[in-house]
Protein backbone atom coordinates (compact mmCIF):
# COMPACT_ATOMS: atom_id res chain seq x y z
CA UNK A 1 0.00 0.00 0.00
CA UNK A 2 2.84 2.56 0.55
CA UNK A 3 4.91 1.94 -2.40
CA UNK A 4 2.92 3.67 -5.00
CA UNK A 5 3.15 6.84 -2.69
CA UNK A 6 6.70 6.39 -2.71
CA UNK A 7 7.52 5.99 -6.19
CA UNK A 8 5.15 8.69 -6.59
CA UNK A 9 7.09 10.86 -4.65
CA UNK A 10 10.45 9.63 -6.07
CA UNK A 11 8.93 10.39 -10.01
CA UNK A 12 7.96 14.11 -8.54
CA UNK A 13 11.70 14.63 -7.19
CA UNK A 14 13.71 13.66 -10.74
CA UNK A 15 11.32 15.48 -13.01
CA UNK A 16 12.89 18.75 -12.24
CA UNK A 17 16.06 17.49 -12.75
CA UNK A 18 15.25 15.82 -15.89
CA UNK A 19 13.56 18.76 -17.37
CA UNK A 20 16.67 20.97 -16.76
CA UNK A 21 18.97 18.85 -18.52
CA UNK A 22 16.30 18.72 -21.23
CA UNK A 23 16.24 22.86 -21.29
CA UNK A 24 19.95 22.57 -21.14
CA UNK A 25 20.45 20.83 -24.19
CA UNK A 26 17.87 22.71 -25.82
CA UNK A 27 19.43 25.87 -25.15
CA UNK A 28 22.72 24.42 -26.24
CA UNK A 29 21.37 23.03 -29.47
CA UNK A 30 19.67 26.80 -30.25
CA UNK A 31 23.05 28.08 -29.26
CA UNK A 32 24.81 25.59 -31.50
CA UNK A 33 22.22 26.53 -34.53
CA UNK A 34 22.79 29.91 -33.85
CA UNK A 35 26.07 29.91 -34.49
CA UNK A 36 26.48 28.08 -37.49
CA UNK A 37 23.66 30.18 -39.09
CA UNK A 38 25.59 33.72 -38.00
CA UNK A 39 28.96 32.12 -39.19
CA UNK A 40 27.38 30.85 -42.81
CA UNK A 41 25.59 34.73 -42.88
CA UNK A 42 29.06 36.05 -42.26
CA UNK A 43 30.92 33.71 -44.73
CA UNK A 44 28.38 34.34 -47.55
CA UNK A 45 28.34 37.73 -47.20
CA UNK A 46 32.22 38.12 -47.09
CA UNK A 47 32.52 35.74 -50.79
CA UNK A 48 29.85 38.20 -52.16
CA UNK A 49 31.94 41.10 -51.72
CA UNK A 50 35.26 39.15 -53.01
CA UNK A 51 33.63 37.81 -55.95
CA UNK A 52 31.53 41.30 -56.55
CA UNK A 53 35.02 42.92 -56.67
CA UNK A 54 36.72 40.44 -58.61
CA UNK A 55 34.36 40.42 -61.24
CA UNK A 56 34.70 44.22 -61.38
CA UNK A 57 38.10 44.02 -61.72
CA UNK A 58 38.21 41.43 -64.12
CA UNK A 59 35.82 43.53 -66.37
CA UNK A 60 37.45 46.68 -66.19
CA UNK A 61 41.24 44.78 -66.42
CA UNK A 62 39.85 44.14 -69.96
CA UNK A 63 37.72 42.05 -72.09
CA UNK A 64 40.22 38.99 -72.69
CA UNK A 65 40.01 38.68 -68.55
CA UNK A 66 36.07 38.69 -69.04
CA UNK A 67 36.42 35.39 -71.23
CA UNK A 68 38.90 33.87 -68.88
CA UNK A 69 36.06 34.34 -65.85
CA UNK A 70 33.63 32.71 -68.55
CA UNK A 71 35.32 30.03 -69.40
CA UNK A 72 36.34 29.25 -65.36
CA UNK A 73 33.07 29.46 -64.51
CA UNK A 74 31.41 26.91 -67.64
CA UNK A 75 33.97 24.31 -66.61
CA UNK A 76 33.26 24.62 -63.07
CA UNK A 77 29.21 24.69 -63.19
CA UNK A 78 29.84 21.47 -66.43
CA UNK A 79 31.82 19.87 -63.37
CA UNK A 80 28.93 20.15 -60.94
CA UNK A 81 25.87 19.17 -62.78
CA UNK A 82 27.66 16.28 -64.42
CA UNK A 83 28.81 15.35 -61.16
CA UNK A 84 24.52 14.89 -60.17
CA UNK A 85 23.72 11.92 -62.04
CA UNK A 86 27.09 10.12 -61.74
CA UNK A 87 27.33 6.59 -59.17
CA UNK A 88 30.85 6.30 -57.69
CA UNK A 89 30.52 3.31 -56.99
CA UNK A 90 29.40 2.37 -60.69
CA UNK A 91 31.58 4.68 -62.33
CA UNK A 92 35.36 3.00 -60.42
CA UNK A 93 34.19 0.29 -62.55
CA UNK A 94 34.08 1.84 -65.68
CA UNK A 95 37.19 3.22 -66.61
CA UNK A 96 36.42 6.15 -69.47
CA UNK A 97 33.23 7.59 -68.06
CA UNK A 98 34.93 10.30 -66.57
CA UNK A 99 37.38 10.79 -69.47
CA UNK A 100 34.46 10.81 -71.59
CA UNK A 101 32.59 13.39 -69.80
CA UNK A 102 35.45 16.24 -69.92
CA UNK A 103 36.31 14.81 -73.58
CA UNK A 104 33.12 15.72 -74.88
CA UNK A 105 33.58 19.24 -72.83
CA UNK A 106 36.96 19.79 -74.79
CA UNK A 107 35.63 19.08 -78.14
CA UNK A 108 32.44 21.19 -78.07
CA UNK A 109 34.32 24.29 -76.21
CA UNK A 110 36.47 23.56 -79.23
CA UNK A 111 34.12 23.83 -81.98
CA UNK A 112 32.34 26.99 -79.99
CA UNK A 113 35.82 29.16 -79.17
CA UNK A 114 36.60 28.21 -82.79
CA UNK A 115 33.86 29.42 -83.96
CA UNK A 116 34.13 32.50 -82.13
CA UNK A 117 37.66 33.13 -82.88
CA UNK A 118 37.53 32.59 -86.93
CA UNK A 119 34.22 34.99 -86.59
CA UNK A 120 35.59 37.81 -85.02
CA UNK A 121 39.14 38.07 -85.73
CA UNK A 122 39.13 36.46 -89.05
CA UNK A 123 42.31 39.53 -90.10
CA UNK A 124 44.76 37.46 -88.03
CA UNK A 125 43.85 33.87 -88.53
CA UNK A 126 43.28 33.57 -92.16
CA UNK A 127 46.62 35.35 -92.58
CA UNK A 128 48.86 33.79 -90.28
CA UNK A 129 50.40 30.22 -92.08
CA UNK A 130 49.52 28.06 -89.17
CA UNK A 131 46.43 29.06 -87.87
CA UNK A 132 45.38 29.42 -91.85
CA UNK A 133 44.48 25.33 -91.65
CA UNK A 134 42.49 25.14 -88.84
CA UNK A 135 40.40 27.86 -89.26
CA UNK A 136 39.75 26.60 -93.21
CA UNK A 137 38.60 23.34 -91.70
CA UNK A 138 37.43 24.01 -88.63
CA UNK A 139 34.36 22.27 -88.42
CA UNK A 140 35.42 19.02 -90.45
CA UNK A 141 38.24 19.20 -87.23
CA UNK A 142 35.27 19.69 -84.76
CA UNK A 143 33.06 17.30 -85.97
CA UNK A 144 35.98 14.31 -86.65
CA UNK A 145 36.65 15.18 -82.97
CA UNK A 146 32.80 14.26 -81.52
CA UNK A 147 32.80 10.72 -84.15
CA UNK A 148 35.98 10.25 -82.18
CA UNK A 149 34.62 10.66 -79.05
CA UNK A 150 31.40 8.82 -79.90
CA UNK A 151 33.06 5.68 -81.22
CA UNK A 152 35.13 5.47 -78.07
CA UNK A 153 31.75 5.71 -75.94
CA UNK A 154 30.28 2.75 -78.13
CA UNK A 155 33.52 0.75 -78.04
CA UNK A 156 33.40 1.64 -73.74
CA UNK A 157 29.93 0.04 -73.29
CA UNK A 158 29.99 -3.01 -70.73
CA UNK A 159 27.42 -5.55 -70.01
CA UNK A 160 25.42 -4.85 -66.64
CA UNK A 161 26.21 -1.06 -67.10
CA UNK A 162 24.26 -0.12 -70.68
CA UNK A 163 21.19 2.16 -68.53
CA UNK A 164 24.12 3.64 -66.21
CA UNK A 165 26.53 4.82 -69.44
CA UNK A 166 23.73 5.95 -71.68
CA UNK A 167 22.11 8.37 -68.70
CA UNK A 168 25.57 9.53 -68.54
CA UNK A 169 26.26 10.07 -72.36
CA UNK A 170 22.07 12.05 -72.39
CA UNK A 171 23.51 13.69 -69.22
CA UNK A 172 26.83 15.39 -70.94
CA UNK A 173 24.92 16.30 -74.23
CA UNK A 174 22.41 17.96 -71.64
CA UNK A 175 24.85 19.71 -69.63
CA UNK A 176 26.73 20.81 -72.88
CA UNK A 177 23.79 22.04 -74.16
CA UNK A 178 22.87 23.85 -70.61
CA UNK A 179 26.08 25.45 -70.33
CA UNK A 180 28.65 25.45 -72.68
CA UNK A 181 26.58 26.57 -75.53
CA UNK A 182 24.87 29.32 -73.33
CA UNK A 183 28.32 30.54 -72.53
CA UNK A 184 29.33 30.41 -76.34
CA UNK A 185 26.90 33.11 -77.13
CA UNK A 186 27.98 35.31 -73.54
CA UNK A 187 31.41 35.09 -75.06
CA UNK A 188 29.96 36.30 -78.36
CA UNK A 189 28.40 39.01 -75.83
CA UNK A 190 31.75 40.07 -74.83
CA UNK A 191 33.08 40.45 -78.37
CA UNK A 192 30.48 42.50 -79.69
CA UNK A 193 30.42 45.24 -76.76
CA UNK A 194 31.10 44.78 -72.81
CA UNK A 195 27.66 46.76 -72.42
CA UNK A 196 26.08 43.31 -74.11
CA UNK A 197 27.66 41.46 -71.48
CA UNK A 198 27.43 43.57 -68.56
CA UNK A 199 23.74 44.87 -69.07
CA UNK A 200 21.76 41.90 -68.91
CA UNK A 201 23.59 40.85 -66.18
CA UNK A 202 23.10 43.71 -64.32
CA UNK A 203 19.24 43.70 -65.15
CA UNK A 204 18.72 39.83 -63.77
CA UNK A 205 20.63 40.66 -60.69
CA UNK A 206 18.61 44.07 -59.92
CA UNK A 207 15.64 42.11 -61.24
CA UNK A 208 16.31 39.35 -58.14
CA UNK A 209 17.11 42.11 -55.68
CA UNK A 210 14.20 43.81 -56.38
CA UNK A 211 11.38 40.50 -56.52
CA UNK A 212 12.61 39.89 -52.88
CA UNK A 213 12.47 43.28 -51.60
CA UNK A 214 8.47 43.63 -53.31
CA UNK A 215 7.64 40.32 -51.94
CA UNK A 216 8.54 40.53 -48.47
CA UNK A 217 7.13 44.36 -48.42
CA UNK A 218 3.79 43.35 -50.04
CA UNK A 219 3.67 40.06 -51.40
CA UNK A 220 0.56 38.20 -50.85
CA UNK A 221 -0.09 36.02 -54.00
CA UNK A 222 2.22 33.20 -54.56
CA UNK A 223 3.68 32.90 -58.27
CA UNK A 224 4.75 29.11 -58.79
CA UNK A 225 4.59 26.09 -56.38
CA UNK A 226 7.89 24.85 -57.22
CA UNK A 227 9.26 28.31 -55.38
CA UNK A 228 6.61 29.02 -52.46
CA UNK A 229 8.42 32.08 -51.49
CA UNK A 230 8.08 34.07 -55.11
CA UNK A 231 4.54 35.61 -55.09
CA UNK A 232 3.02 37.84 -57.96
CA UNK A 233 3.28 40.82 -56.20
CA UNK A 234 7.19 40.64 -56.20
CA UNK A 235 7.22 39.57 -59.66
CA UNK A 236 5.69 42.82 -60.80
CA UNK A 237 7.70 44.86 -58.35
CA UNK A 238 10.66 43.61 -59.67
CA UNK A 239 10.02 44.65 -63.35
CA UNK A 240 9.15 48.37 -62.82
CA UNK A 241 12.27 48.86 -60.92
CA UNK A 242 14.70 46.50 -63.44
CA UNK A 243 13.03 48.87 -66.16
CA UNK A 244 13.92 52.13 -63.90
CA UNK A 245 17.39 50.80 -63.22
CA UNK A 246 17.79 49.55 -67.13
CA UNK A 247 17.64 53.18 -68.30
CA UNK A 248 19.75 54.54 -65.61
CA UNK A 249 22.69 52.14 -66.25
CA UNK A 250 22.51 52.24 -70.08
CA UNK A 251 22.40 56.24 -70.08
CA UNK A 252 25.90 55.45 -68.00
CA UNK A 253 27.27 53.20 -69.48
CA UNK A 254 26.83 54.87 -73.27
CA UNK A 255 29.19 57.28 -72.53
CA UNK A 256 32.02 55.82 -72.59
CA UNK A 257 33.46 53.95 -75.64
CA UNK A 258 35.35 50.67 -73.43
CA UNK A 259 31.75 49.61 -73.20
CA UNK A 260 29.68 50.04 -76.33
CA UNK A 261 32.82 49.34 -78.90
CA UNK A 262 33.26 45.83 -80.04
CA UNK A 263 36.73 43.93 -79.25
CA UNK A 264 39.10 45.53 -81.69
CA UNK A 265 42.20 44.85 -79.30
CA UNK A 266 42.48 42.35 -76.88
CA UNK A 267 45.27 44.46 -74.57
CA UNK A 268 42.70 47.14 -73.89
CA UNK A 269 41.02 48.16 -70.25
CA UNK A 270 38.65 50.69 -68.84
CA UNK A 271 41.48 53.36 -68.62
CA UNK A 272 43.12 53.17 -72.44
CA UNK A 273 39.78 52.20 -73.70
CA UNK A 274 38.67 51.79 -77.20
CA UNK A 275 37.97 53.27 -80.84
CA UNK A 276 35.35 53.31 -82.74
CA UNK A 277 32.81 54.87 -84.74
CA UNK A 278 29.61 54.48 -82.22
CA UNK A 279 26.51 52.20 -83.48
CA UNK A 280 23.71 54.50 -84.04
CA UNK A 281 21.87 53.01 -81.41
CA UNK A 282 23.90 54.29 -79.15
CA UNK A 283 23.38 57.68 -80.54
CA UNK A 284 20.12 59.96 -79.34
CA UNK A 285 17.84 60.55 -82.62
CA UNK A 286 14.15 62.34 -82.34
CA UNK A 287 11.50 60.62 -82.01
CA UNK A 288 7.56 62.41 -82.57
CA UNK A 289 4.74 61.35 -80.76
CA UNK A 290 0.98 63.04 -82.03
CA UNK A 291 -1.56 63.60 -79.09
CA UNK A 292 -4.65 64.72 -79.80
CA UNK A 293 -4.01 68.64 -82.29
CA UNK A 294 -0.55 68.12 -80.66
CA UNK A 295 3.08 66.79 -82.08
CA UNK A 296 5.51 66.10 -78.99
CA UNK A 297 9.16 65.49 -79.82
CA UNK A 298 11.69 64.12 -77.30
CA UNK A 299 15.36 62.82 -78.37
CA UNK A 300 16.26 59.46 -77.04
CA UNK A 301 18.86 56.83 -78.00
CA UNK A 302 17.32 53.90 -79.36
CA UNK A 303 19.58 51.38 -77.04
CA UNK A 304 17.02 52.23 -74.44
CA UNK A 305 14.32 50.13 -76.34
CA UNK A 306 16.46 47.65 -76.02
CA UNK A 307 16.95 47.84 -72.23
CA UNK A 308 12.97 47.96 -72.45
CA UNK A 309 13.13 44.66 -74.31
CA UNK A 310 15.85 43.27 -72.12
CA UNK A 311 14.16 44.29 -68.80
CA UNK A 312 11.53 42.87 -69.59
CA UNK A 313 13.12 39.81 -70.20
CA UNK A 314 15.02 39.95 -67.01
CA UNK A 315 12.01 40.02 -65.10
CA UNK A 316 9.32 37.20 -67.24
CA UNK A 317 11.78 34.88 -68.26
CA UNK A 318 14.88 34.88 -66.57
CA UNK A 319 13.49 33.71 -63.13
CA UNK A 320 12.57 30.60 -64.60
CA UNK A 321 16.23 29.36 -64.56
CA UNK A 322 16.41 29.79 -60.77
CA UNK A 323 13.02 27.85 -60.89
CA UNK A 324 14.05 25.29 -63.38
CA UNK A 325 17.56 25.12 -60.75
CA UNK A 326 15.35 24.72 -58.11
CA UNK A 327 13.34 21.89 -59.33
CA UNK A 328 16.58 19.86 -60.79
CA UNK A 329 18.26 20.12 -57.01
CA UNK A 330 14.63 19.07 -55.10
CA UNK A 331 14.44 16.35 -58.26
CA UNK A 332 18.18 15.09 -57.41
CA UNK A 333 17.58 15.82 -53.53
CA UNK A 334 20.47 17.74 -53.13
CA UNK A 335 20.40 21.16 -51.63
CA UNK A 336 23.51 22.69 -53.34
CA UNK A 337 25.26 21.65 -56.67
CA UNK A 338 28.68 21.62 -55.02
CA UNK A 339 30.83 23.60 -52.82
CA UNK A 340 33.22 25.72 -54.80
CA UNK A 341 31.78 28.92 -53.08
CA UNK A 342 32.31 29.02 -49.07
CA UNK A 343 28.82 29.63 -47.91
CA UNK A 344 26.79 29.50 -51.50
CA UNK A 345 27.65 26.05 -52.72
CA UNK A 346 28.65 25.75 -56.47
CA UNK A 347 28.92 27.69 -59.08
CA UNK A 348 25.90 26.41 -60.65
CA UNK A 349 24.19 27.74 -57.69
CA UNK A 350 25.40 31.42 -58.28
CA UNK A 351 25.09 31.42 -62.67
CA UNK A 352 21.32 30.09 -62.85
CA UNK A 353 20.87 32.69 -65.34
CA UNK A 354 22.77 35.28 -63.76
CA UNK A 355 21.03 34.32 -60.15
CA UNK A 356 22.70 36.67 -57.63
CA UNK A 357 22.88 35.75 -54.29
CA UNK A 358 22.68 38.93 -52.49
CA UNK A 359 19.03 38.17 -52.19
CA UNK A 360 18.98 34.91 -50.53
CA UNK A 361 21.52 36.53 -48.42
CA UNK A 362 19.14 38.53 -47.42
CA UNK A 363 16.10 36.23 -47.06
CA UNK A 364 18.65 33.84 -44.18
CA UNK A 365 19.55 37.08 -42.35
CA UNK A 366 15.50 37.59 -42.36
CA UNK A 367 14.15 34.78 -41.94
CA UNK A 368 16.57 32.72 -40.38
CA UNK A 369 17.27 35.17 -37.10
CA UNK A 370 15.63 37.00 -35.03
CA UNK A 371 16.23 40.93 -34.40
CA UNK A 372 18.70 40.71 -31.61
CA UNK A 373 20.07 37.72 -33.84
CA UNK A 374 20.72 40.09 -36.89
CA UNK A 375 22.12 43.16 -34.54
CA UNK A 376 24.93 40.59 -33.54
CA UNK A 377 25.64 39.29 -37.01
CA UNK A 378 25.91 43.52 -37.83
CA UNK A 379 28.65 44.27 -34.98
CA UNK A 380 30.61 41.20 -36.32
CA UNK A 381 30.49 42.34 -40.08
CA UNK A 382 31.40 45.90 -38.70
CA UNK A 383 34.14 44.71 -36.25
CA UNK A 384 35.71 42.60 -39.22
CA UNK A 385 35.59 45.47 -41.55
CA UNK A 386 37.10 47.91 -39.04
CA UNK A 387 39.66 45.24 -38.44
CA UNK A 388 40.14 45.18 -42.72
CA UNK A 389 40.95 48.40 -42.46
CA UNK A 390 37.49 49.54 -44.56
CA UNK A 391 36.09 51.47 -41.51
CA UNK A 392 37.02 53.13 -38.23
CA UNK A 393 36.03 52.62 -34.66
CA UNK A 394 33.21 55.54 -34.97
CA UNK A 395 31.12 53.28 -37.16
CA UNK A 396 30.46 50.97 -34.55
CA UNK A 397 30.25 54.00 -31.96
CA UNK A 398 27.74 55.18 -34.23
CA UNK A 399 25.84 52.08 -34.47
CA UNK A 400 25.96 51.13 -30.99
CA UNK A 401 24.45 54.85 -30.13
CA UNK A 402 21.28 53.95 -32.39
CA UNK A 403 20.83 50.86 -30.56
CA UNK A 404 20.90 52.55 -27.10
CA UNK A 405 18.46 55.08 -28.57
Amino acid sequence: MFNFPIVEATHKMEDPVNMDLGEQDESKKQSGEYEKKKQTFITRTIWTFVMIAAFFICMFSGHLYMIGVVTAVQVVSFKEVIAIANVPSRAKNLRFTRALNWYFLGAAMYYLYGESVIYYFKHIVLVDKVLLPFATHHRFISFMLYVIGFVFFVASLKKGHYRFQFTQFAWTHLALYLIVVQAHFVMNNIFEGMIWFFLPAALVITNDIFAYICGITFGRTQLIALSPKKTVEGFVGAWIFTVIAGIGLTALMTRYSYFICPVNDLGANIFTGLNCTPNPVFIPRAYSIPIWDHVYTFRIQPMQFHTLILATFASLVAPFGGFFASGLKRTFKIKDFGESIPGHGGITDRMDLYKTSIGNIMESAIQGLNADEQTEVIKGLTKHLINQGALTNVALECFNGILRS
